[in-house]
């Protein structure tokens, strides 16, 4: 049980990043728990079904631009994110996309309480359009959302079970907010697949600890190789 102490992850904000002398002892214990998790029954594999769909969270400037206020570096997530994306292309698999709705007219939640944002109303647009390096395609479908999950208050579940969806490949950020509330809105009529290095967010632990709970409670966390290896493998 040993892992990469001295290596900082490719992503997120420097200032939310673990002390590098915690990192090691850290991923020790996640996978400790991971073990001892499995002995109690939990974690086992899902599994790939026969229609799997792919969705891309909230992969815009808004959060991928490190200058801005929650934005931060997840260029490896928009790689991982990018080789899944093609592999799913080259399968003929059904490609969705979420956003934020941003309505300056929507009134405030509690929620909005917890974090004092602001988004410049001449700039929303370009804000929380999608990144150009995912080649958006006009037959993938944008799902615009106001919510963390990609199914609350859209017709996400509906178009999926159109298609006859068993299977959702995930990717995206945030680990800890949207793609972990998707995941857990997801499992109750979907087989979850997530591909480990296409999903990211600005802070290290949160990363980490949600993406563990991700794989033991909700979902397969698979390396992007042998997702990318399966869907090659599918028929179109």
């Amino acid at each position: 049980m040993t892992t990469d102490h001295a290596a900082r992850l490719p992503f997120g904000a420097e200032d939310l990043r673990l002390p590098d002398e915690l990192r090691g002892p850290l991923r020790d214990h996640l996978a400790a728990l991971k073990e001892n998790y499995l002995q109690r029954g939990w974690g086992s594999r899902v599994g790939w079904g026969e229609r799997p769909a792919l969705i891309v969270i909230d992969m815009a400037k808004y959060w991928l631009d490190p200058h801005l206020q929650i934005g931060s570096n997840l260029d490896s997530v928009m790689e991982g994110t990018c080789q899944v994306l093609e592999a799913s292309r080259r399968a003929g698999l059904p490609i969705f996309f979420t956003s934020l709705a941003w309505d300056p007219a929507d009134p405030p939640s509690p929620q909005n309480r917890k974090l004092q944002w602001t988004v410049p109303e001449d700039d929303a647009a370009e804000l929380f359009a999608l990144d150009a390096r995912l080649d958006h395609r006009p037959d993938e479908k944008i799902v615009y959302k106001r919510y963390a999950s990609a199914f609350k208050g859209t017709n996400l579940h509906e178009m999926l079970t159109s298609l006859s969806v068993d299977t959702l490949i995930v990717t995206g950020i945030s680990t800890s907010h949207c793609v972990y509330a998707t995941c857990r809105d997801a499992v109750d009529s979907f087989r979850v697949i997530v591909p480990r290095e296409a999903i990211g967010e600005r802070c290290e632990l949160m990363h980490e600890v949600n993406l563990l709970d991700i794989d033991i409670d909700l979902g397969d966390v698979t390396p992007v190789t042998e997702v990318v290896a399966h869907l090659d493998g599918l028929e179109r």
